[in-house]
């Protein structure tokens, strides 16, 4: 059985938990085995600091025992992913292990941010940052370590069954 790690803000969400089972039951009709964030319960009486940090080490050791990392990297608070998501996408690349990430909308960061045009051709933002201009949908370093897959979940998990990474299992 190939484990996927279901990285990605919607731990966030209202109905996490429930999102999570449905995300799970998507990757089980494709053949794979879902493991969720939420799968670990937080063992009670423990400080905010203590649990952030069981959390962590807990989630950690998903990403650990997953076969890759299957990751929602669409903007969250903002114009960029999520930070937390981010870290476990990085995580995942420095154990060697397959990273697939989905987003809604594949353009480039120049054409989703408010820029504007320096002298010289450089890209700015409101606040006077550069914005990259690689004809890439993510940061560089992102869109140049994983599989990015435009679409959702179910769009990914698709792909991911037809590239069959894991053929000889």
């Amino acid at each position: 059985m190939t484990f996927i790690y279901l990285a990605g803000p919607d731990v966030f969400r209202p109905d996490a938990e429930a999102y999570g089972e449905s995300l799970k039951t998507a990757c089980r009709l494709h053949g794979f085995e879902g493991l969720y964030p939420l799968d670990n319960a937080v063992p009670g009486g423990l400080s905010q600091q203590d649990a952030a940090a069981w959390i962590c080490r807990a989630n950690l050791g998903l990403i650990q025992r997953a076969d890759l990392v299957m990751a929602n990297l669409n903007p969250f608070r903002g114009a960029e992913p999520d930070s937390g998501t981010v870290f476990e996408v990085g995580y995942a690349i420095a154990l060697g292990k397959p990273v697939w990430g989905y987003v809604d909308d594949a353009r480039a960061i120049a054409q989703r941010v408010a820029h504007t045009t320096q002298a010289g051709g450089h890209l700015v933002d409101e606040q006077g940052l550069l914005v990259e201009d690689f004809g890439l949908p993510l940061n560089l370093m992102l869109a140049c370590s994983i599989h990015v897959v435009r679409g959702g979940p179910g769009t990914c998990l698709a792909e991911l069954s037809r590239a069959n990474l894991f053929s000889n299992r």
